[in-house]
């Protein structure tokens, strides 16, 4: 993500209704772990490490921006510089390892699966985010840094391939992918903004929703996947 679009992500995401949902999503997903050592990909301001912070995790935030890290660091946070292709620390080393809409924005995101699977200990869990369904690539995709829009099968295979187990899998944001379609196919660049009070209380109860609905294998505008390295599985 090119660095005015992370200045405009920080700027947002305290009260922004999509941030708001995946930080939630993100602490149900590890709400069953016992917590230990996380990293946090791509962490941007640290908005989801402090999620992490918060629920007791030795968080760590690894940021490849310098305007990101800056602000991480200003929120009390240890932050690491550092690129997805090459994290700077020992095999089996982390807990936790959370890649929150990153992978899309890399070149080479089977490099990057395979160094998510080398840090993790045997056992340990990762909890990845991606946007998904190629048909929703528009000017919002190429303004905010994306290379790809995954499907649900190529996310899967990418995290199998590296040797991860998946344990769980639901799309998010399906009752509004109707609307999303309709305004990507209006996007003329980024649409990071802030909205109208009363739309951002309205699309909040609406993804909010989503929670108590049986319709995370529905195809939806973002995929969370949470998967594991093997016991016993050789580095990576």
């Amino acid at each position: 993500m090119h660095d005015a679009e992370i200045g405009r992500l920080v700027a947002l995401e305290g009260r922004h209704w999509w941030y708001r949902e995946r930080r939630a999503l993100l602490a149900r997903a590890v709400a069953d772990l016992e917590v230990g050592t996380s990293l946090d990909i791509g962490a941007a301001g640290g908005g989801n490490t402090l999620v992490l912070s918060g629920l007791g995790w030795s968080a760590l935030a690894l940021e490849h921006s310098g305007p990101g890290a800056v602000v991480a660091s200003s929120r009390g946070l240890p932050v690491v510089r550092g690129d997805a292709h090459r994290l700077p620390f020992a095999d089996r080393s982390l807990d936790l390892v959370t890649a929150l809409d990153v992978l899309e924005h890399l070149q080479d995101d089977h490099a990057a699966a395979r160094e998510l699977h080398r840090v993790l200990r045997p056992g340990g869990r990762l909890v990845v985010t991606v946007p998904v369904d190629p048909r929703l690539w528009s000017a919002h995709d190429e303004a905010v840094g994306h290379v790809r829009r995954y499907t649900r099968p190529e996310i899967l295979h990418l995290l199998t391939a590296a040797g991860l187990e998946v344990e769980s899998v639901r799309s998010w944001m399906v009752l509004l992918r109707p609307a999303v379609a309709l305004r990507r196919r209006r996007s003329t660049g980024s649409d990071l903004s802030r909205p109208p009070a009363w739309a951002n209380a309205v699309l909040g109860a609406v993804v909010r929703m989503e929670r108590h609905l049986p319709v995370g294998h529905l195809p939806g505008v973002s995929l969370l996947v949470r998967a594991r390295r093997l016991p016993g599985a050789p580095p990576g």
